[in-house]
């Protein structure tokens, strides 16, 4: 085929052959040879060197994972969250001048007297590769910024290269200060610690800038090898013998004395303890969640956020300690988990949050924030149920008969509620009924009031957790449906708060790693940015509003619900007269809830400052052996914070709002108050309070028929013990 070819073309070319072309000289073939070696040399500098080389520029506009710091209310870090390098950027003018002396004495003597590349290393460095056929050091500061920025951590020639290409360049495009700035900010010092400011809190808990030069000289001794030089490794002897190395280099260099040297490296250090440590849990990892719903999870891992919290870290370390104490006591009541919630009305701010006795108890649980958990409330509802009644004209001086009933709802087994106790009380008030909180008269007023009502106004007033309404009956108000700790809180904020509604406001602050602030909470005034990615910030998406407030309870209804919990006398009758939920000389209103099956027991209660929530109960919604509320049970943990929380300050009570009247009314009828009747005096909104005084008929009436129910009571006691005995 291939001579086929050739007798074909042959005919075409030959004429070609019969012209003389002149020979070329030699000096073609040595230009040509040289342009060859160019284009040669230029195209392996491309594919070994130039190709996919980063651009210098972008160590100034690459974006470096940040460290996001919380904060409680006073500063008090609580947690650092990041991912795989803890990071906080420092300013080289805001770190100490023998701090940076001795990172050039140890890592770059000549760092402003090169172009970006030692001479001399370069040299050394290619002496290795040839001799011992392995890629070595040889870097200085810049090399080591563009290697750790912009390269791969791999050791071959061609990294090497490009190495001291970058090195060059980024020579000329930014000063030595900006260049050693970035170093300092990037290096690692081991661990999770990256930058010259983590590594200070690391190993010393203290900003970069407060080191001394002992400690400054040790951390500059640990970017060359981390691991082996680190005070936490294996051999922390290690860690002294390069202090003293890099002490030895700033005073051949002539940063320091050697009297000062010594000095230094006689100091003993006290070390930070390693470790990751977070103070209030539970309320961190709730706040972590909340930031990254609203921020992204990028954000809040690599974008160096600083955010200032509500939490009081001397009050949740308080709570927490007498939530694992009074765990402890009752444990042998099958009580295994208890948990608290502090809050301040007026501003929704979290000042406390124990989601559990200890949220390191992983094995149980511990770490499950019960105060964001679906609990069963019991009893800690019905002031929502009285609520609605108030606002449908019922007064705290109705009267309501605490008597045997049975519901007969279509497609439902017959419901008849029971006391707490097993006993009915006959003709109470609505005061005394909710105080003592019998069951019965509960179920009565839900039954008026309609279930679809009293999920309208619990939802206004703050509880999330209803949304399926087919669910409930009316055994809602004994507790029949789940709430969440941090939802009843925002509701007896309500009460506290005159009827209005103020959500929850965990955070004070969040600035940006510029120092810029991204939000901010002041009570009347919430503002801001909108932060879109961790390279990208949108300063100019800013929102200013009120802080979120709501008027749900009228301030009357509010103040007649805040009375009747705060009245010792009217919870007496269940409670006795020196319960736990009476705090002397303060006025506290109060609220226990238990279960009937034994699974929840709460306590709720405020003054006009505070919230405070307490549960006892099992994680595992086992039932407890036994509780009783105002005795023991989440009674004690709320008794000790409350009382805690109120030391040393003035009472503050409770005062009617314009539109309340306070008249003498007969506790027998409920009407104004006659001779021969027990009287006593009784809050009413305007309007609502009786017209008409009791006769002695009415009390001879009422009398009489209460007679005859004890009389028919007791006749049932003694028939149902005589078919016993038979």
């Amino acid at each position: 085929m291939l001579k086929q070819f050739l007798k074909t073309i042959y005919p075409a070319v030959y004429p070609l052959s019969l012209i003389k072309v002149p020979r070329p000289r030699k000096s073609f073939y040595i230009i040509l040879s040289v342009l060859i070696l160019l284009f040669t040399s230029s195209l392996l500098s491309y594919k070994f060197v130039i190709k996919d080389l980063p651009s210098p520029r972008s160590l100034a506009s690459q974006p470096i994972p940040l460290t996001t710091h919380i904060r409680d209310r006073h500063g008090t870090e609580l947690y650092k969250i990041y991912t795989n390098q803890n990071r906080t950027l420092v300013k080289l003018t805001d770190l100490p001048p023998y701090l940076i002396q001795a990172v050039i004495s140890i890592e770059d003597k000549d760092f402003y007297h090169h172009r970006g590349f030692s001479a001399s290393g370069t040299i050394r460095a290619a002496w290795r590769i040839i001799t011992n056929k392995r890629v070595e050091g040889g870097s200085t500061i810049t090399q080591q910024l563009v290697k750790t920025s912009l390269l791969s951590p791999e050791r071959t020639l061609q990294r090497k290269i490009k190495e001291l290409v970058l090195s060059v360049s980024a020579e000329s495009l930014y000063s030595k200060d900006q260049i050693l700035e970035m170093y300092l900010n990037r290096v690692s010092f081991g661990g999770a610690a990256y930058g010259i400011e983590e590594a200070a809190l690391t190993y010393f808990g203290k900003k970069a800038s407060d080191l001394d030069l002992a400690q400054a000289s040790l951390l500059a001794g640990l970017p060359a090898s981390p691991t082996t030089y680190s005070p936490f490794g294996n051999h922390p002897e290690f860690a002294k013998s390069r202090q003293k190395e890099v002490l030895r280099r700033m005073v051949a260099n002539g940063y320091i004395t050697w009297e000062q040297a010594e000095i230094a490296s006689s100091q003993t250090l006290k070390f930070h303890p390693p470790g990751g440590e977070i103070l209030a849990p539970h309320f961190v990892m709730y706040v972590k969640d909340l930031l990254a719903q609203k921020y992204g999870a990028d954000i809040v891992e690599q974008g160096g956020l600083d955010v200032t919290t509500s939490l009081d870290l001397n009050i949740q370390n308080m709570t927490q300690e007498v939530v694992s104490e009074e765990i402890a006591k009752i444990q042998y009541l099958h009580i295994g988990n208890g948990a608290a919630l502090i809050t301040k009305p007026a501003t929704g701010e979290i000042l406390a949050m124990v989601g559990s006795k200890d949220y390191f108890d992983i094995k149980n649980d511990g770490n499950v924030n019960v105060t964001l958990s679906s609990r069963q409330p019991g009893s800690s509802i019905k002031p929502i149920n009285y609520s609605l009644a108030f606002g449908r004209g019922f007064t705290p001086g109705s009267i309501i008969d605490d008597s045997p009933i049975t519901y007969s709802i279509p497609g439902q087994a017959p419901y008849s509620p029971v006391n707490y106790d097993n006993r009915y009380h006959g003709r109470v008030t609505l005061r005394t009924a909710l105080a003592s909180s019998y069951n019965v008269p509960a179920v009565k007023l839900l039954s008026a009031n309609g279930v679809s009502a009293m999920i309208d106004l619990a939802q206004k007033m703050g509880i999330t957790t209803w949304t399926d309404r087919v669910r409930f009956g009316l055994s809602l108000t004994l507790g029949g449906g789940e709430v969440t700790m941090t939802d009843m809180n925002v509701a007896y904020g309500v009460f506290a708060n005159n009827g209005s509604r103020v959500n929850l406001h965990p955070i004070l602050s969040v600035k940006d790693s510029r120092g810029r602030i991204l939000e901010e909470f002041r009570c009347k005034t919430f503002s801001f940015n909108f932060l879109s990615s961790v390279s990208a910030i949108d300063a100019s998406a800013t929102e200013i509003t009120s802080c979120p407030s709501e008027q749900v309870l009228t301030p009357v209804i509010a103040f007649l619900i805040t009375d009747i919990l705060a009245d010792n006398s009217a919870r007496t009758p269940a409670f006795g007269p020196n319960s736990l939920l009476k705090i002397p000389g303060h006025s506290v209103a109060v609220k226990t809830g238990t279960t009937n099956n034994l699974k929840d027991n709460w306590t709720i209660g405020y003054t006009q400052k505070y919230v405070v929530s307490a549960w006892v109960g099992n994680n595992d919604s086992s039932p407890m052996s036994y509780v009783a509320s105002g005795v023991t049970g989440a009674s004690p943990i709320w008794n000790r914070i409350i009382t805690n929380l109120l030391k040393d300050q003035p009472d503050t009570p409770f005062t009617p709002p314009p539109g309340v009247t306070k008249v003498n009314i007969c506790t027998i009828t409920g009407q104004l108050s006659c001779a021969g009747c027990p009287t006593k005096s009784e809050y009413f909104i305007d309007g609502t309070q009786p017209k008409s005084a009791c006769t002695d008929d009415q009390i001879r009436q009422i009398l009489d028929k209460k007679s005859q129910d004890e009389k028919n009571k007791n006749r049932d006691r003694i028939l149902e013990g005589a078919s016993n005995w038979h």
